[in-house]
């Protein structure tokens, strides 16, 4: 049995590679997180643990023993899907093991934009930056409206953070007004556009779709001075809107932790706005979860081929060969 794992891990879960050789288990270890680094050992793989690189049909075509690949995490918007269902490979995620950690990023991108920490920042750093402090731009977040687009595992944590802080929350999520709206205080809003004209912050945990499920028409109806957070996926706001949203004031802050292209280039507009508070993509990267994911990851694609593998975590059971 042989495990490809391409891209870096927690320490705990390198300890963990290197005991797999005692249970029989071969492995290559890729620390670079790129396609070109992994796809050259991919023919002699039974599983491979991937982080957020890509996983193209064209790689999947060398994959001629693989019968699992195992995200590290819970998106899989870079790996071809319909290319593992056409070869019957199973698609795994780790579960629920960085919703705190997610939902924690957005609200201190939320915090931090309503208090303008960046700007606060620059002004003790930058000559003469002091005076910064009495244009009053700082705000509360006490008694504001905070929609939340996606009410899953991390948007429900956002809610109990935000409601200790004293907001008013609200989440737009279709698929759960459809399935059953979970037990609590948060109403669902049924629709969209409403929902951004009553809300003062927004935050975004959604997957990423055909077309982004924040453009133009959505800016245009968000009261000015929006706080917005997106630790969701790049793709979900467009980013063209965005900065010019960031540019005419429209958005007042706004903490963006994925990117349409990753890493971005030097000349993406959005690096240049000085109300963006950027982080590379981090934000269910924290020890604790890093560690959760790594050893998760590995022991589903184990388990997957022994045969013990949770159902639940398989993303395309129709598809696999379980």
């Amino acid at each position: 049995m042989h495990l490809l794992v391409a891209g870096k891990l927690h320490p705990s879960g390198e300890a963990l590679l290197r005991s797999l050789p005692a249970r029989g288990v071969s492995v290559d270890y890729v620390e670079e997180v790129s396609e070109p680094s992994y796809a050259p050992l991919i023919a002699k793989a039974d599983a491979l643990v991937i982080r957020t690189q890509p996983l193209s049909a064209a790689t999947i075509a060398k994959a001629t023993r693989l019968k699992v690949v195992s995200r590290h995490g819970v998106g899989y918007d870079s790996v071809d899907l319909a290319a593992l269902n056409d070869r019957g490979i199973a698609l795994t995620i780790v579960g629920d093991v960085n919703s705190v950690s997610v939902a924690e990023h957005a609200m201190m991108q939320l915090l931090a934009g309503a208090k303008r920490a960046r700007q606060a920042d620059l002004a003790v750093r930058e000559p003469g930056g002091w005076g910064w402090r009495n244009k009053l731009e700082q705000q509360e977040i006490s008694g504001k409206n905070l929609l939340i687009l996606g009410y899953g595992r991390i948007g429900r944590h956002l809610a109990r953070m935000a409601a200790g802080f004293g907001m008013q929350v609200r989440a737009f999520d279709p698929y759960l007004q459809r399935t059953g709206w979970p037990e609590g205080s948060v109403e669902p809003e049924t629709d969209l556009h409403t929902g951004l004209r009553w809300a003062d912050c927004l935050s975004v945990h959604v997957p990423r779709g055909e077309k982004p499920i924040i453009g133009e028409a959505e800016f245009a109806v968000m009261k000015g001075g929006m706080i917005l957070s997106n630790t969701a996926r790049g793709g979900v706001i467009c980013e063209k809107a965005l900065v010019g949203a960031l540019i005419s004031g429209k958005v007042a802050a706004a903490g963006i932790d994925v990117f349409d292209t990753e890493p971005p280039p030097a000349d993406t507009p959005l690096l240049a706005q000085p109300n963006a508070l950027l982080s590379p993509h981090i934000a269910g990267l924290t020890a604790e979860c890093g560690e959760r994911m790594a050893l998760a990851s590995i022991e589903n694609a184990l388990d997957y081929l022994a045969g013990t593998i949770d159902r639940h975590l398989i993303v395309n059971p129709d598809f696999a060969h379980v």
